[in-house]
């Protein structure tokens, strides 16, 4: 068992408080077996509305899977109280955005989708519906008449 976190680095223009929406925001990951090292080839999503239990009734899982290579039964779970949202301060820099525990099995992909928002920096004006799948945003901040962006996404998982 071990927990993972989510790394999100990119160059913020004039918002701050960049997050993920609502418990059914969608994390697409790709994982890897921790017994035969076997990686999905698609994209699977988990959010913090999902609950499967677990074998043994040892609680419950944001998704349970049998590896389709050695058939073990790895889990994955959102840590939700450990969700972070990204802010100006951060910029530019690794920050951690959520952890994931882990039972037989590890992230090592993570493709961001629809569902974030953010506000600005200055004028608290809301951007609620921000897609990151392209890795850039742009929109215009009619409050402090300047363009505002989401830049140059990028992640990493760290062992937490």
């Amino acid at each position: 068992m071990g927990k993972f976190g989510l790394q999100l680095k990119a160059t913020l223009e004039n918002v701050t408080n960049v997050r993920p929406v609502g418990d059914d925001f969608r994390w697409y990951l790709k994982l890897k077996c921790g017994n035969c090292g076997e990686v999905s080839e698609k994209w699977q999503y988990i959010t913090l509305l999902d609950s499967m239990p677990l074998k043994g009734g040892r609680g419950s899982a944001s998704m349970v899977q049998k590896c389709k290579l050695c058939s073990r039964e790895n889990s994955i779970d959102i840590l939700g109280d450990t969700i972070t949202p990204y802010n100006a301060e951060d910029n530019e820099r690794f920050k951690t955005i959520v952890q994931f525990e882990c039972r037989g099995l590890e992230p090592v992909d993570f493709q961001p989708q629809a569902g974030f928002a953010a506000k600005g920096a200055e004028t608290c004006t809301q951007f609620p519906e921000i897609n990151l799948v392209e890795k850039d945003w742009t929109e215009y901040d009619e409050k402090a008449r300047e363009s505002v962006g989401i830049y140059e996404v990028t992640h990493q998982f760290i062992k937490c």
